[in-house]
């Protein structure tokens, strides 16, 4: 990439992309280049057509490619040197090689700087490895979640894992804590879910009524969302779940499992707040306290990006969730 953003007064920018961002979403590639931006306001730069990329508007969904040209519209930005570097960290690796790398990410660790989160699981990483040329996230895992991650060494590996991803060739399983007594019949949910920014530009996400839809409700439209669940146990008002995404949308999991009237246990965006309440305070199950969101990336199963060996990594539950599982009756 040429052409690095500058930290004086704004000015446009042209940067000619390389092989370093080849095949990035221009909304990525922006909210990477424009560090200390909002969000917000990288989206809305894209959305009024100040970006342009080889002289014409382009969607954030845009791939980029070897030899592209981006225009940047002026924008003000944070001054770099008034921001502290992100703390050096290594986190529990499970699978690693020269392609990339498998690690088990810790429940309240964004996996990369933004949103008001300083720094997260990819700047630390490349800080606490300043010779590693390629780190780049595969996916993603909400903040709350912990498990397994990818981490792309290599351009190319990169390129690969996020086909697989996108054209769900990947096997995702998740271990999650719902509150209640899920219905064993209930295996598969598929309800379109709508992405949105509340006020404070919060991104949420909501169920779409389909029934609503076809009788001409006027509920903007969702994308069609597909998640698999198994009973693993059940307890006394608790049951954990084996679930299994054949889409991957935003809080895809969390909304599915409130929305058929079963939250995850300690989900503070889409949960039972009084039931969190009384979980973080040791009063839901008696001598056992519980403060943080009950979902864990516990398998992944995907093919090796160079050898096309077929992998499946584990994760085993973080002690605090099997420590809970053990306190509760069954």
């Amino acid at each position: 990439m040429r052409g690095p953003a500058e930290a004086a007064a704004p000015a446009v920018q042209t940067v000619e992309i390389d092989e370093g961002s080849e095949g990035q979403r221009l909304d990525n590639f922006l909210i990477k280049l424009l560090k200390g931006v909002p969000k917000t306001h990288v989206y809305r730069v894209i959305r009024s057509g100040e970006v342009r990329v080889n002289k014409g508007r382009a969607a954030a969904d845009t791939r980029l490619a070897i030899g592209d040209r981006v225009r940047v519209p002026p924008v003000r930005m944070a001054d770099p040197s008034a921001v502290p570097p992100a703390p050096a960290r290594e986190f529990p690796v499970v699978f690693e090689d020269d392609h990339l790398i498998a690690i088990n990410k810790p429940a309240g660790v964004a996996v990369h700087g933004g949103s008001g989160v300083s720094s997260g699981v990819i700047e630390q990483l490349r800080q606490a490895r300043p010779t590693a040329r390629f780190l780049e996230l595969v996916h993603r895992l909400d903040k709350e979640t912990s498990g397994l991650l990818l981490i792309a060494k290599k351009r190319s590996a990169l390129v690969a894992l996020q086909e697989q991803f996108r054209s769900r060739e990947t096997g995702k399983t998740y271990a999650a804590l719902v509150i209640g007594a899920w219905p064993a019949s209930r295996k598969v949910i598929d309800v379109a879910l709508h992405k949105f920014l509340t006020g404070e530009g919060e991104r949420r996400v909501r169920a779409v009524d389909a029934l609503r839809q076809a009788q001409g409700d006027r509920e903007p439209e969702g994308r069609r969302s597909i998640t698999l669940v198994r009973i693993a146990q059940a307890y006394a008002g608790f049951t954990l779940l084996d679930v299994t995404i054949k889409t991957g949308r935003t809080h895809q999991i969390r909304v599915h499992l409130a929305h058929e009237g079963h939250p995850i246990a300690g989900d503070e965006k889409y949960g039972d707040f009084a039931v969190n309440k009384a979980l973080a305070r040791g009063e839901a199950v008696q001598g056992a306290r519980f403060e943080r969101m009950f979902l864990h990336a516990r398998r992944l199963r995907f093919e090796h990006p160079a050898s096309g060996e077929a992998i499946e990594l584990e994760a085993p539950l973080p002690a605090e969730c099997s420590a809970f599982l053990q306190s509760l009756p069954s």
